[in-house]
């Protein structure tokens, strides 16, 4: 019945959202004041705001209100009306005749500071907008102390990643869950080949390969009589105070389970990329293809590579290597040195619970029972990860974690508004400089 039923939501989400970009949530035992005890458990109606209403968002929005039989959207946010608009509409057509959707027409905010207003008003915020403002809007929501799904990546610079690990210690401190958008860690062929390898499967992990490698993405075209920040904020995908690029927008995912198999971050990274078919006007300032190679400090490397370009190869998988034996992820295989199957994870994907769902199942349910789950420093080391991966595919140059953490990089403004200029500008002929490795600097 629970995979009927979970089958069923991930056909619904597919034909309502139409675009998705695709840290355990860690549980931790907190003694609980009574009054807030009474606030967790029961019937308590919770009220839920959603910022950044676009396809994500609004696939996110449909899951938080699936997880949880007493949960009611009452505020949107976005820079745009017309996202909220579309937005609305889709997730009242997901719900027709159900009563979860109390939007009023007051509490549909717009412009920059909408988010700040949507916050104000619920218990529960999702946080997806362009992550360039992500740290911003966590802050802003953990201050106001309301429980937290933020989508990954969570900033788009090491400024940002250092408020977002400031703020992540301020939401234990204040007992909050907090999940970030790193579905694999909610998903049962990763959670049950991880529990294989912490066991010894293939011994110490002493190399992989991750991938995320596709055709690329969707494209906004520049249109009549937009500013430069209303293009961008449009075309948000290519300007990477916005966005960070698709090391870190997407690829994030595979460089996350890497750091989560082996159990740590790694202490150093080189590589390179370039722009060598995405290189339009409109594909703003980010390369089309990096690789990456990641020094663990126990000596592990992993080979990283993400590409966007029609016509290649296409692979979102990962694999590593260990000194008894290898697991194929995408396979959910491991085999020995000899390369003879030694276990084969026995369901397919479609068959498992959507991990995009449980995410919100083990919030809602930590919300309820009083728990807390903290994602948000995983998130944010991960994220980390990726830019420290971008700063040296841009560099062409062998850089530290730590250097990556201290740097003093900030793409993304401290505050945004229409009469802003946006950090990066086009030529006379409407070209955007773009990262020269050798010669750009990221440090």
């Amino acid at each position: 019945m629970k995979n009927n039923k979970q089958k069923n939501q991930n056909q619904s989400r597919r034909q309502f959202v139409q675009q998705t970009a695709m840290a355990t949530g860690a549980f931790l035992t907190v003694p609980m004041g009574v009054e807030r005890m009474a606030n967790v458990h029961g019937e308590q109606k919770l009220k839920l705001a959603l910022v950044g209403c676009g396809g994500r968002g609004s696939g996110a929005a449909v899951q938080a209100l699936t997880a949880d039989e007493n949960v009611e959207l009452v505020a949107m946010a976005d820079a745009f009306a017309d996202r909220v608009d579309r937005s609305l509409k889709g997730i009242q057509e997901h719900f027709e005749g159900q009563k979860k959707i109390d939007v009023k027409e007051k509490n549909r905010f717009v412009g920059f500071d909408a988010y700040k207003k949507a916050i104000d008003l619920a218990d529960v915020v999702i946080l997806t907008t362009p992550p360039g403002f992500r740290p911003y809007h966590f802050e802003y929501a953990i201050a106001n102390g309301k429980h937290v799904f933020m989508e990954k990546p969570v900033a788009t610079d090491p400024v940002g990643i250092r408020k977002v690990l400031e703020t992540a210690k301020i939401a234990k401190a204040k007992k909050l869950n907090v999940v970030v958008g790193l579905q694999r860690h909610y998903q049962s062929k990763y959670i049950d080949l991880k529990q294989r390898i912490d066991s010894g499967a293939i011994g110490q992990i002493r190399s992989g390969q991750v991938y995320w490698n596709d055709a690329g993405v969707w494209v906004k075209a520049r249109q009549a009589g937009q500013s430069e920040l209303e293009y961008q904020m449009r075309n948000w995908y290519y300007f990477n105070w916005l966005c960070g690029d698709h090391i870190l927008e997407q690829h994030i995912h595979n460089i996350d389970v890497a750091n989560w198999f082996i159990g740590d971050y790694p202490i150093s990274a080189q590589g390179m990329g370039g722009r060598q078919v995405r290189n339009g006007k409109d594909h703003g300032e980010i390369f089309d293809h990096h690789f990456v190679e990641f020094t663990y400090a126990n000596g592990a490397v992993i080979a990283s590579q993400c590409r966007h370009i029609p016509g290649t190869m296409r692979r979102v998988d990962e694999v590593f290597q260990g000194t008894q034996g290898t697991v194929e992820i995408g396979k959910g295989e491991i085999t020995n040195l000899n390369g003879e199957s030694t276990y084969k994870y026995p369901s397919r994907d479609s068959e498992d619970p959507n991990p995009y769902q449980v995410e919100h199942d083990r919030l809602f349910a930590s919300i309820r029972s009083g728990g807390v789950i903290a994602d948000a420093e995983n998130g944010a080391k991960s994220t980390l990860t990726a830019i420290l991966g971008r700063m040296a595919t841009y560099t062409g140059k062998k850089i530290t974690f730590e250097e990556a953490l201290n740097s003093e990089l900030h793409l993304m403004p401290e505050e945004v508004t229409w009469n802003s200029t946006p950090p990066s500008l086009p030529d006379a002929d409407g070209n955007y400089p773009i990262p020269t490795p050798g010669k750009t600097k990221m440090i």
